[in-house]
């Protein structure tokens, strides 16, 4: 017997003629359609089985109008971020009866846009993409094709494509306010971006901290280790950071040049991933409502597949998860 690799596809004919009924009586089986007995439903799903049969996505398509697959577009797989909402968004499609199909493109603008492109040839019903790093005009066109959601910001709202975000401006301000009412003046932000949502983050440390009238102490420093020598050096009593992972380079420095956290160094992150719960000491962060956000990205999803034709951008209100670093 040949491999299966180089066997044929079994198909429905084939399905048909081992189970001794005809092809039309295969289809509706397959389907769960009436009009087929109980015992020879079961006949035909066991010799589909055995044969290795599985429908066609394209006839499957073409048949329900859907394929009932959604793709999920995300920047890397090294934030947890990233994978949590993916995880939200897996758990809120396949409630609703899709699968997932998940693409990275590891910060490469030209990479997202060919897993864009793929997931589209693909077939999928509508994307989710988790990633500022898509070009817009690639989001453009994509939406073209199929409903498109952006879980994150863009630097301004995108004609045909909907929205779920955090109030980043607000969760600095939190951060700000927590650090301030705690007796820190010496408050710097810690940021290696340059996307919306990292300068959204700066707008509003920069913001609180004027409105703090500690506008004088501003300072943005990017995560690396001399310019956090330095931070640690200047007299700087907490740090905000601009994501839990920048947060968690920040507690590491801290232990390297023999700071304790908090006695020596408050440090916040932002997001509360699984980062924050697991690192020593426990990270106080902003919490984003991922799994809200993925609900809401996949229900977008559906009203656009229903007929919705309205933009909508939602943007939730984040909250202050106070742990043991500040």
């Amino acid at each position: 017997m040949p491999p299966a690799s180089s066997r044929p596809r079994p198909t429905l004919l084939d399905v048909a003629a081992a189970a001794g009924v005809s092809k039309s009586l295969v289809s509706l089986a397959l389907r769960g359609d009436a009009g087929v007995s109980e015992r020879t439903r079961e006949r035909i799903l066991v010799v589909a089985d055995q044969l290795g049969y599985r429908p066609s996505l394209t006839a499957r398509t073409l048949k329900q109008g859907r394929s009932m697959l959604l793709g999920a577009v995300i920047s890397s797989l090294d934030n947890p971020y990233h994978t949590e909402i993916v995880a939200a968004v897996e758990q809120a499609a396949e409630a609703a009866g899709f699968s997932v199909v998940l693409a990275h493109g590891s910060r490469e603008r030209g990479r997202l846009a060919g897993r864009v492109q793929q997931l589209l040839d693909l077939g999928v019903d509508g994307l989710v993409v988790v990633s500022s790093w898509v070009p817009e005009e690639v989001l453009v066109t994509a939406a073209r094709r199929a409903p498109v959601v952006m879980v994150g910001r863009t630097a301004t709202p995108v004609a045909g494509i909907d929205s779920v975000n955090n109030d980043d401006e607000q969760g600095a301000a939190l951060v700000v306010d927590h650090l301030v009412a705690s007796g820190h003046r010496r408050i710097a932000h810690v940021t290696s971006s340059t996307r919306p949502a990292g300068i959204a983050r700066r707008s509003g440390y920069e913001a609180a901290m004027r409105a703090a009238g500690l506008g004088a102490e501003v300072r943005v420093v990017r995560p690396e280790p001399a310019a956090l020598d330095a931070l640690v050096q200047d007299g700087t009593t907490a740090v905000f950071a601009r994501n839990d992972v920048e947060a968690v380079d920040v507690l590491d420095h801290a232990l390297d040049v023999g700071r304790r956290v908090p006695a020596d160094l408050a440090v916040v992150g932002y997001d509360d991933t699984m980062l924050a719960r697991r690192a020593r000491p426990a990270l106080t962060t902003v919490q984003q409502q991922r799994d809200v956000m993925g609900t809401r990205a996949v229900a977008l999803l559906r009203e656009r597949l229903d007929g919705r034709t309205d933009d909508v951008h939602e943007v939730l209100e984040p909250r202050l998860v106070v742990r043991a670093s500040a």
